[in-house]
């Protein structure tokens, strides 16, 4: 598969997929007009990619999204479920949620998908602006 990034813009943040290095990251914020557009094709290489043999390498998404509105909020959770559903069936897979240290909102959203997504392996990690 070959890596897939998409630019970050004012409204969407930056993807980047590298499929053979088992690396994911998101970073910007995230209110695109058209969410399902936008993270459409990610969740599509994102099933792509988890159906292939995995050979115990361990997916690691990185999140770094300052802000997201409600639409973004649907289709990031279901990413989530899909990275929880793979957790159940044996792929390790670790989230590493990253908020502004000032930022309680993120912070708490990141402590959400914990206790949501009990299969995924998740940091929640501080970092200075």
């Amino acid at each position: 598969m070959n890596p897939l990034h998409i630019p970050a813009t004012p409204s969407s943040p930056e993807v980047d997929f590298r499929f053979d290095a088992h690396a994911l990251a998101l970073r910007g914020e995230s209110f695109p007009e058209n969410a399902a557009a936008f993270y459409g094709p990610l969740i599509a290489a994102l099933r792509e990619f988890l159906a292939q043999p995995h050979d115990g390498h361990m997916l690691t998404v990185e999140v770094a999204l300052t802000y997201f509105n409600s639409s973004s909020t649907k289709m990031l959770f279901s990413l989530f479920d899909l990275l929880d559903q793979a957790c159940a069936a044996g792929r390790r897979v670790r989230l590493d949620w990253q908020h502004d240290a000032e930022d309680d909102t993120i912070r708490e959203f990141g402590e959400e998908l914990m206790a949501d997504f009990s299969h995924l392996e998740i940091e929640l990690r501080a970092v200075n602006a």
